[in-house]
């Protein structure tokens, strides 16, 4: 596989939401089209409430629940054949209506730092989003480079079906939940974002984006604000958030993970945003020391 690698130029998945386009890695990387989905489905929905809120919690968690639906079946297999997009964009109204129907109910019942993000922008609008990994490292060094070989096919959050056990592996690229994105604004970026975090990066940026294009935030507030991941069947919450809402949440039939403090463990995201007036503000993440700098 080393020795045949070659880079591939692909089409960029695409998605449309609140007037912007969300614009990610496509296929066979897995980041970028769960994001798509999940942003589809909050155009349908609607963010639930204001950020923070209960209902606007309650409202990505059961979103985050339908992102793990759809990575089951022939999720994987479909990663490497064409139309995987359309088949899951075309099932948005049905996952938007068990949504509904679980909101109704309230709630149903439940079935490491070595990534790197940079997000930049130049003088003359020109964006790119970089996302590489380590993982939690191979413990293999490149005689003479100092490169650290990552462990990729030993990742269970991104493989866990196991690399031998994938028909038709050798020559096959390996999925990824890495998801360097840009939000267009009228064909022109308006956010450059992405983050470290394993499977939990996905809704880094989900709610970076929402926190951003939706709630009105600057970048900076928007990635310190406090994050959810759904890890069935507990929703983990990360400190900061309001202990009244989680209560609410609680009552709903959430099993909470209430964490004290702000957390790695909810990513590692970097971004850069184009203001109107033509400006650029950016920021790194805190949880992972990231910084942003405009010069």
């Amino acid at each position: 596989d080393l020795a045949e690698y070659r880079v591939i130029s692909r089409r960029p998945i695409r998605s449309s939401f609140d007037g912007h386009e969300f614009v990610s890695n496509p296929p066979p990387s897995s980041g970028g089209i769960l994001i798509a989905y999940a942003l589809q489905l909050l155009s349908r929905l609607g963010p639930g409430g204001p950020p923070g809120s209960a209902e606007a919690i309650a409202r990505l968690a059961e979103v985050m629940r339908e992102q793990t639906r759809a990575r089951g079946g022939s999720f994987t297999s479909d990663l490497y054949r064409g139309g995987l997009a359309n088949r899951l964009f075309s099932g948005v109204d049905a996952a938007a209506g068990r949504i509904e129907a679980r909101e109704a109910g309230r709630a149903e019942p439940a079935g490491a730092p070595g990534t790197t993000h940079i997000s930049a922008v130049d003088a003359a609008g020109n964006a790119a989003s970089l996302t590489a990994s380590n993982g939690s490292g191979a413990g293999v060094i490149v005689p003479g480079t100092g490169i650290h070989l990552n462990n990729m096919l030993g990742e269970y959050d991104l493989n866990p079906v196991g690399r031998r056990n994938q028909s038709g592996a050798i020559g096959r690229r390996l999925t990824s939940m890495m998801a360097p994105s840009v939000v267009l604004d009228g064909g022109r970026p308006r956010l450059v974002v992405g983050s470290a975090g394993s499977v939990r990066l996905r809704g880094a940026i989900l709610q970076i984006v929402l926190n951003a294009t939706v709630h009105g935030m600057d970048v900076g507030k928007a990635i310190a604000q406090p994050r959810v991941h759904l890890e069935e069947p507990h929703l983990h919450c990360e400190g900061g958030a309001d202990p009244a809402e989680l209560d609410r949440l609680a009552q709903w039939g959430y099993e909470l993970v209430r964490w004290r403090r702000r957390n790695l463990y909810f990513g590692g995201a970097a971004a850069v945003e184009l203001l109107e007036d033509g400006s650029l503000d950016a920021a790194g993440d805190p949880r992972r020391g990231g910084h942003g700098v405009v010069v």
